[in-house]
Order: structure tokens, then sequence, then C-alpha cells
């Protein structure tokens, strides 16, 4: 059953390593400050702990903030380690990272731009 359609404008992954016992107020306000954006954008933030096996987003939703949770029963998280960036990813990209992938696909076809004129 679906209770609503979530929609995000933004996806950004915090890298490395996040304190998973935080809640809602903990992950909204390391959003402010240690990434300087507003938690209340369209925007879901990802965050994953030490044992990368298991990641907590936070979405707002316009009357208030989702806390999503996801555990892997076998094996980890292709999480990046830099724990200073916060990287933004596609929809397919979270995809990938959602069913344990990585987030760069080696073999995945890159977007490109037309190189003829019209």
């Amino acid at each position: 059953m679906l209770i609503r359609n979530l929609t995000a404008e933004h996806v950004y992954l915090a890298c490395g390593r996040t304190d998973m016992r935080k809640s809602i107020d903990g992950l909204a306000a390391l959003v402010l400050s240690k990434f300087q954006l507003d938690p209340h954008q369209p925007a879901l933030f990802l965050f994953c702990g030490r044992r990368k096996d298991r990641i907590k987003g936070l979405l707002w939703d316009e009357t208030g903030f989702l806390l999503l949770y996801k555990r892997l029963e076998n094996g980890q998280y292709q999480w990046p380690d830099t724990p200073e960036d916060l990287l933004e990813i596609s929809e397919q990209q979270l995809r990938w990272l959602t069913e344990g992938l990585s987030i760069s696909q080696p073999q995945a076809v890159q977007k490109g731009t037309s190189t003829y004129s019209f």
C-alpha cells in the first residue's frame, strides 16, 4: 500500500560515516551545519553508518519530516568514504545504491551531448 507519492528534486549522499543513533532533528541539524543546506528543501538526504549495512534518509514533505531506514540483510552498501563530501546523485544511482551496487557503474552508458547540429 502506497501512502502517498513522495518526490524530491535532489538526492544527496552524505559521504563518510554518520552516527546512526541520530534521529530526525540530529540529521536535519547535520544537513544545516555541516553542508549549509536547508533540510526543508524538496531533497532526500542519505546517511550511512560505520558498518555500511544500513542507511537513513531524511525527506521533508511540506507537512513534516520523513525518516527512512533500510538495512541490507546480506552485504554492505558501496558508500563513498570521503567524510567532508556531499554528493548529488541521480535517480538511477539511488536505485543502484539501494540494491547494494556502486553509484558509479563502469559499464553503464554515460549521458552525452549531441554532436550534430540541425
